[in-house]
């Protein structure tokens, strides 16, 4: 069975219904990885509340911390989409939910004592701001790869196991690159009490003191990431999802296949991205930091610097910090995402189907 017999083409549905799968599998992505990652954050700011940080900032995200010299607090936020940066100032400006006194003794206790004391809801705290950015990114990612992938096959007649990987590369740019001036817009809006009216004044701020470029701050090391992992995963997951087909004697992709090359395929990516990932985590913390601080940055340390200084303070292991937590995040969000879209996918292939038949 060839590669390209798996699947009906992806042609046979439009770009709205391929927009339309994405968003349904980000939003459920997001309802599922959400509370993992506000458990995560509770249990960390538990570990260095606000009253016992003097002088600097603690940022424990990558489970290895360090100090900057400013008197604000700052974290990462996960909706199983992308990464947002939350800035606290003091713990005046922060959401109430990161400041929630409640003692926790481990996770399961943290899940269950959240639930009992602030509902069920509070498990998706923070989740709607970040959606208003994710899941576009998510759609226009995921959309945009399936319309290169049938145009680099279609269109240009190239076949092989090159063709998901140029692929998703190139929609993970485009990606990255449109939505990274919302993303740091949205952080500098967080850190300083503007209104969304405001938006327009804070854009022209921004550029006014620092330059265009300045809204794309952080896009280096995001694209150092995301690009390598994604072009890693799509590889892999139209090669796992090929051979689970054939192994299964199956003639299209079901769900529990795409379920399981999605998480493979996450998980291998996730490992061989994570010194970018760590490097990505650094460069966010600092540029919220500064955020608080409302600093001018007309220089920043590059990818390359910052990995030495990471090396330097803490051995190459440095580089891969945080690794199972990732893993843990990672693989679930990638099966559940891919899993969603494939299925959302075979829904409207069927339904055109049915359509062209009873024409």
């Amino acid at each position: 069975m060839g590669e390209r017999t798996v699947d009906a083409p992806v042609a046979r549905i439009s770009p709205m219904q391929q927009m339309l799968a994405s968003g349904t599998g980000a939003l459920l992505t997001s309802l599922f990885v959400t509370p993992l990652d506000v458990v995560k954050i509770r249990l960390q700011a538990q570990q260095t509340p606000f009253s016992k940080v003097t002088g600097c900032t603690v940022c424990n995200v990558l489970l290895t911390p360090w100090c900057f010299p400013v008197t604000g607090k700052c974290f990462l936020y996960c909706n199983g989409l992308m990464d947002h940066i939350y800035v606290c100032q003091n713990g005046t400006s922060c959401t109430s939910w990161y400041k929630k006194p409640t003692h926790f003794s481990g996770t399961l206790d943290a899940f269950v004592k959240i639930t009992r004391h602030e509902g069920l809801r509070s498990l998706w705290s923070g989740l709607p701001p970040t959606l208003v950015m994710a899941v576009p990114a998510t759609v226009i990612y995921f959309t945009c790869n399936d319309q290169l992938r049938d145009f680099l096959t279609y269109k240009l007649g190239f076949h092989g196991s090159h063709v998901p990987l140029l692929a998703g590369a190139l929609a993970r740019l485009g990606a990255v690159t449109v939505i990274s001036p919302l993303e740091l817009i949205r952080t500098k809006m967080q850190s300083r009490p503007l209104s969304y009216s405001e938006l327009q004044a804070c854009i022209r701020s921004a550029v006014a003191q620092d330059g265009l470029l300045s809204l794309w701050r952080g896009w280096g090391p995001t694209v150092l990431r995301d690009v390598p992992f994604s072009a890693v995963y799509w590889f892999n997951y139209e090669l796992l999802k090929t051979r689970l087909c054939e192994h299964s004697h199956a003639s299209h992709t079901t769900l529990s296949i795409s379920f399981t090359a999605g998480a493979i395929s996450g998980t291998i990516a996730a490992t061989l991205t994570l010194p970018f990932d760590v490097v990505k985590t650094r460069r966010q913390i600092q540029l919220g930091e500064m955020e608080t601080l409302g600093v001018s940055i007309k220089k920043t340390a590059s990818t390359w610097q910052i990995m030495k200084e990471i090396c330097a303070e803490l051995g190459y292991r440095g580089l891969f910090a945080g690794f199972l937590p990732r893993v843990i995040k990672v693989a679930p969000a990638c099966a559940v995402m891919i899993s969603t879209y494939e299925f959302g996918k075979t829904f409207f292939q069927k339904m055109n189907l049915d359509s062209d038949l009873s024409v």
